[in-house]
């Protein structure tokens, strides 16, 4: 442990001694240390190695005592991270199958609006890639006997059946060309990229309810739960990422975990006006955040506060990116206040 203390007061010593040759701007970036971090320790620098460690030595008292994060939420957390790396995947290889379809029928994967079956995460799109493979498959016979073949599908893989809809699959079938023919291989192609696409799907589609099920023993799980925009997969993701709130001892220590904080930006005379978020903390948060505001702002509920919130900064003419982020800030806080009385409660 001595050994390691004393590696970390020599690199804190070199990085000290860079930033005093050269510029705190340089340090910086030759040691990928944000310039905050270099005039904390420069405040604190006298010189000698033994001064960077009298901080702490000196603060003891005050530091939290470290706990390890109980088993549910690391567990959370991990199948939160495996779900992102999953997600990659599957997205890499919907646009695979998109780009084999519009070779053999193009506009396949527009044909159906309907969202993704709870039960097992498939796409209504994806299973008629199986059967109805290439544009003859459709309007090589009679609009007739394509109609009573599609029923036929969407009785056996639990889909609605619209003999309209089955009219307009038969038009865009006839109307696109194609440019692979109907043949043995290209239909191996087509099937290798549907089960491919389906393994991942159904694997999202577990890692999910793992996660639902893991978040719902958390204390905070109905509050969370209860609040506009949360669902069944963003509300698990945000409590994986923000993971205990007894740790923040502040909304604005949550706010700037999440990295959706405006910092000061300020030499001299000069202030910007123009600042960027921090981006420190957790790197999936904001993302999560975006989702969240995208939900309340397509259902616009009257009643809740970010919305009327966002409402109103986008009525003054912000951009984008700006009532967004200011959005994601505001819940954050509601967030914070709301889960922290409500643990109170419990404990009561």
């Amino acid at each position: 442990m001595s050994k390691s203390i004393t590696q970390d007061m020599k690199y804190s010593q070199s990085l000290m001694k860079n930033a005093e040759k050269n510029c705190v701007s340089r340090a910086s970036r030759k040691y990928n240390k944000s310039r905050s971090y270099i005039y904390f320790w420069k405040a604190r620098w006298d010189g000698s190695v033994e001064s960077l460690a009298n901080y702490a030595l000196d603060h003891w008292i005050d530091l939290k005592r470290y706990a390890p994060e109980p088993e549910t939420r690391k567990m959370l957390k991990t199948y939160h991270r495996q779900y992102g790396q999953y997600l990659k995947l599957k997205v890499s290889l919907k646009t695979n199958l998109i780009t084999l379809l519009d070779e053999v029928f193009p506009g396949a994967n527009t044909l159906f609006t309907s969202a993704p079956r709870k039960s097992d995460g498939h796409e209504k799109w994806v299973d008629f890639a199986v059967k109805f493979w290439h544009r003859e498959c459709v309007c090589g016979g009679s609009e007739a006997a394509f109609a009573k073949r599609y029923q036929k599908w969407c009785q056996k893989h639990g889909y609605r059946f619209s003999e309209q809809k089955a009219l307009q699959i038969y038009e865009i079938a006839s109307s696109h060309p194609n440019t692979l023919p109907k043949a043995e291989d290209t239909k191996r192609l087509i099937t290798y990229a549907v089960n491919q696409l389906t393994s991942i799907t159904e694997t999202l589609s577990s890692i999910q309810n793992e996660m639902l099920s893991l978040a719902s023993v958390l204390p905070k799980f109905p509050v969370v739960m209860g609040m506009f925009g949360m669902g069944e997969t963003l509300g698990p993701q945000l409590m994986a990422e923000i993971g205990n709130i007894e740790r923040f001892e502040r909304k604005q220590s949550l706010v700037a975990f999440a990295g959706v904080d405006a910092p000061a930006y300020q030499s001299g005379t000069f202030e910007s006006q123009k600042r960027h978020i921090s981006k420190r903390g957790s790197p999936r948060l904001p993302k999560t955040f975006f989702q969240v505001m995208n939900t309340i702002l397509q259902h616009a509920p009257a009643d809740d506060p970010v919305y009327q919130f966002l409402d109103r900064k986008r009525a003054e003419g912000k951009h984008y990116y700006v009532y967004m982020t200011a959005g994601a800030n505001k819940f954050l806080r509601i967030y914070y206040g709301t889960v922290k009385a409500y643990l109170r409660q419990l404990d009561c």
